[in-house]
């Protein structure tokens, strides 16, 4: 089974062609990083456009380099929500022209189930049921998946998520877009010298606005003297530890023991050793997605669109003329599409 699935949620405009939802064909992203670097961060108008003028060329790049044309695909995929309604919108509009040029089904996505299916693609022996600890810019998460389609929040953050929480110590340190890998690749040459608050419920629940405050007061405090690789690598391990001792505790507690990592912030190197060596520690299984499926790219989106088509009993629901109304939703909630 063939299907042609898209990503436009942010500032990336991406492409996929999949095969039974393991084996990808084709992945084209077209990245916007450059053009928003000098704005400090994604301009949503700027992606919007530019993913106007990005997307049928992605389309063609990506069945070219599959090897396939419309007449071999299945199926339309694509990301609704969450995201940049402006961006998300492109990407939704082509889908369903092209579902309804080709008399083809549909698929829906969400975002955030697409950053967990792209560990399908990284490993072909993982299947459900897992624990799965989602970062990203927007979401920190443990999310349990109790099949491929069935997905139910275990805990969440109630404040910033990681990746914002990382974005905004960037810009404290004076570092440039995007933050996250900045500091990483910063914080290597640093030491865990400061010490930075960590947030506890009773639940396990995250929090990371009292460490991006720390951060920022201990910074405007030091001026100068500051030592920002030390700060970097302070917030780093801080987070990090906390990321990996939530989600251990809720394994624990569950009896759950598998343990995947997902979103952009999956990127990150010491969390992804981290969450190995721990989760080895603990007699866990852990798996962590090839590192360019880890940021915003069509390959992850396919993988959960495979899934949700062939899962899904009633066909109907994919249904191109029934989904001719489908819109993004900027805002689109966990399982929502499952419902």
């Amino acid at each position: 089974m063939i299907g042609l699935v898209i990503e436009s949620s942010c500032d990336e405009t991406s492409v996929s062609v999949i095969k039974d939802g393991r084996e990808i064909l084709s992945n084209i992203v077209s990245s916007q990083i450059e053009i928003h670097k000098q704005y400090g961060g994604v301009v949503p108008e700027i992606a919007s456009r530019h993913h106007v003028s990005n997307i049928s060329y992605v389309v063609e790049e990506s069945l070219n380099e599959a090897n396939v044309t419309f007449n071999d695909l299945e199926y339309i995929g694509v990301t609704y929500g969450p995201g940049l309604v402006g961006a998300l919108l492109v990407g939704v509009s082509y889908a369903k022209s092209l579902a309804y040029a080709l008399n083809l089904p549909i698929v829906p996505v969400h975002h955030i189930e697409g950053h967990i299916a792209a560990n399908y693609i990284s490993h072909p022996d993982l299947k459900p049921p897992f624990l799965a600890l989602v970062v990203s810019g927007g979401h920190s998460h443990l999310i349990y998946v109790k099949d491929y389609t069935k997905l139910e929040i275990i805990a969440k953050t109630r404040d910033d998520a990681v990746g914002e929480a990382f974005d905004k110590v960037a810009r404290t340190l004076g570092l440039p877009y995007p933050g996250g890998p900045e500091v990483s690749k910063l914080a290597e040459n640093g030491e865990a010298t400061y010490k930075l608050p960590k947030t506890k419920f009773e639940n396990y629940d995250f929090s990371f606005s009292g460490i991006k405050t720390a951060v920022i007061n201990l910074v405007h405090k030091e001026g100068d003297n500051i030592r920002k690789a030390d700060m970097a690598k302070s917030f780093e391990v801080n987070v990090v530890e906390t990321l990996v001792e939530h989600t251990l505790n809720a394994m624990k507690d569950l009896n759950i023991d598998t343990v995947v990592l997902a979103g952009g912030v999956a990127a990150n190197k010491y969390l992804r050793e981290y969450l190995v060596k721990e989760a080895n520690k603990n007699n866990f299984k852990a798996y962590i997605p090839e590192l360019k499926y880890c940021t915003d790219n069509a390959a992850m989106i396919a993988s959960a669109a495979y899934y949700n088509y062939i899962c899904e009993e009633d066909k109907s629901k994919f249904n191109i003329l029934r989904n001719l109304d489908l819109n993004a939703k900027a805002n689109l909630k966990i399982g929502e599409n499952n419902k």
